[in-house]
């Protein structure tokens, strides 16, 4: 009987360990699914830290001329288009109308690897593909037989669903061209059927303008294709800055409350740049265009926090012509907080901002410069451009 008794305590024990075992394991597992994997955490800081290094590596092997270049995401012009990306190091080429016509799809990716061949350091290449009234690449219909749809005519066909669909058809037409980014989505808030820039957007209030925002952001983001957020702080319903000096009165409250939420949206979302307007905000900066003005470019970096690449909106627009020559433009606009000029001029630009570098009559600085070519490396190696073995 005392045989007995000592195996049922010894059976009670182990069921008693076994329960309590499995319980701990249980709390383990959960805990493990509750809390981040401190190896994963470890992991992803040690690939943030190699891939900050390579951009401090690639920058510091980048001579003072590579590093102004990589400032201009250039026209591509008519002739020397080869040449130039040498001779200047420019950063990047933005496609036009007349640099996709007459093309295939084949001829005009061999061109585009042409360009990237020419260039020591991978070329950022973009083309304004809005769709609607905006899109290079729908001009021929060898490249794209359905010319890509504006925002209203998505929206109206299929929602946020046909909005984000029509962003990941094109994603895949730009990695099949050799594209990086298409510079949309329009985060401005139109619901005038009359203004300039209607066309272009949702054409909705504010609160479906970051919806439209965020959707088209985000799908880019898992597409590894670039975003550019236009034309900040917005256009609203005012005139076309393309062919004069546009005034907005709206103040700083109006512009929180109605214009700037779909460009906050958007950064959330992971937005890689914010293109400015040539429009001037007159309770903001009385003086000068937002493209040119200091307390414009501090209000998207230090209100809306946003840390990545801020470019001009075309520097050969008529709303910037007032106030300041093409040979002075990009240095101004460098030293307002732009880091990427969109110009046809750089060829007598860049000479003014070597000059600035060395001169005590610009604020540009060489930190500075290097705090901007850094930002515009790292949307590159964003998008898988900037390699191990890049210089």
């Amino acid at each position: 009987m005392f045989i007995c008794l000592f195996v049922l305590l010894i059976t009670f024990f182990l069921v008693i360990c076994g329960s309590h075992q499995m319980d701990k394991t249980s709390y383990q597992v959960h805990l493990s699914e509750d809390k981040p994997n401190p190896e994963c955490i470890r992991k992803s800081a040690d690939m943030t830290s190699k891939k900050a290094t390579q951009l401090k590596d690639t920058l510091n092997k980048m001579t003072v001329d590579e590093k102004i270049g990589q400032l201009f995401l250039a026209r591509v012009p008519e002739k020397n288009a080869l040449v130039d990306i040498k001779t200047y190091h420019l950063g990047g080429y933005l496609l036009f109308g007349r640099d996709v016509a007459g093309e295939t799809t084949d001829s005009l990716k061999k061109k585009i690897v042409s360009y990237q061949s020419a260039s020591r350091i991978p070329l950022l290449i973009g083309s304004d593909e809005e769709g609607g009234t905006v899109s290079r690449l729908s001009q021929n219909s060898q490249i794209i037989q359905t010319p890509f749809k504006s925002p209203q005519d998505l929206y109206k066909s299929g929602g946020w669903e046909a909005i984000k669909q029509d962003t990941a058809v094109k994603s895949t037409i730009f990695k099949e061209l050799g594209i990086h980014t298409g510079l949309f989505p329009v985060a401005d808030v139109s619901t005038n059927s009359n203004s300039f820039i209607y066309d272009r957007t949702i054409g909705q209030d504010v609160v479906s303008t970051k919806k439209f925002v965020t959707v088209i952001v985000s799908e880019l983001k898992d597409q590894q294709i670039g975003s550019t957020l236009k034309h900040f702080p917005g256009y609203g319903n005012s005139s076309d800055s393309h062919t004069a000096v546009i005034h907005d009165s709206r103040t700083l409250k109006e512009l929180q409350t109605d214009a700037l939420p779909p460009f906050q949206a958007g950064i959330d979302a992971g937005a890689d740049s914010v293109l400015v307007a040539h429009n001037i905000f007159d309770n903001i900066d009385a003086h000068l265009p937002a493209s040119l003005s200091k307390p414009i470019h501090q209000l998207l970096r230090d209100d809306l926090n946003f840390n990545g690449v801020i470019m001009t909106d075309d520097m050969d627009m008529a709303g910037i012509t007032d106030f300041t020559s093409q040979s002075d433009a990009a240095l101004k606009a460098l030293e307002a907080g732009n880091d990427l000029i969109l110009s046809s001029s750089y060829a007598e630009q860049i000479p003014t901002i070597k000059k600035a570098l060395n001169s005590t009559e610009s604020t540009l600085t060489e930190k500075q410069l290097d705090e901007s070519v850094l930002r515009i490396l790292a949307w590159k190696q964003s998008l898988g451009l900037i390699q191990q073995n890049t210089p």
